[in-house]
């Protein structure tokens, strides 16, 4: 799992690097809220993100309200890392978009801790997105073959949004995960005196 650090204190951010890299994470380091923005706008940006509150030019609180207000940064897991610790910061942190707040100095047991509730929850909003998108497909294909079908009442082929013929097991198959079996009705056998 990829995770974005960020932290303008040049021996804090060598000590958040150095743990996330013994915990087996990849990581993306940034020195400022600019850097960070930048790298959050990359097509894959890091599941979980550690952002230091005070930085330049950008800070962590404002880096979280752009994320919140991004769709595609919104399931972002991202823990506010500062030395203000009274409930007041905590709240305007959490409110400002963080999911999680740790005060500095970090213990590392507590930050690997918070860092595998970010990545177990980045990686169920993954699966729940996955799951989304099955299901949309899904309906589109159940929603295509409850629409009406231009059926032809002498050969039985099903006209297509294209305006070609196809025979009904050529095309149900096509938009739907069916398999045909064949064989002949009692009626048919009757007209056509198989038996």
């Amino acid at each position: 799992m990829k995770i974005l650090i960020a932290d303008d204190e040049p021996v804090s951010r060598r000590m958040l690097e150095a743990s996330m890299a013994k915990w087996g994470y990849a990581i993306t380091v940034c020195e400022d809220g600019e850097q960070v923005w930048q790298a959050l706008q990359h097509p894959e940006p890091p599941a979980v993100a550690v952002l230091d509150w005070l930085m330049p030019k950008i800070d962590g609180l404002e880096i979280c309200r752009r994320v919140r207000s991004t769709p595609a940064l919104r399931s972002m897991y991202v823990i506010l890392l500062t030395s203000r610790g009274n409930k007041q910061d905590v709240v305007g942190g959490l409110e400002a978009g963080a999911d999680d707040y740790i005060t500095k100095p970090f213990d590392p047991d507590e930050l690997r801790a918070r860092v595998r509730v970010g990545d177990r929850v980045a990686r169920l909003q993954t699966a729940l997105a996955d799951r989304v998108r099955d299901l949309e497909t899904a309906l589109t294909r159940v929603q295509q073959l409850q629409g009406l079908l231009p059926i032809c009442c002498y050969c039985k082929k099903i006209r297509d949004d294209r305006n070609y013929w196809h025979q009904v097991e050529s095309y149900v198959s096509q938009h739907a995960d069916v398999r045909f079996s064949h064989g002949v009705c009692p009626d048919c056998l009757n007209k056509l005196n198989v038996a």
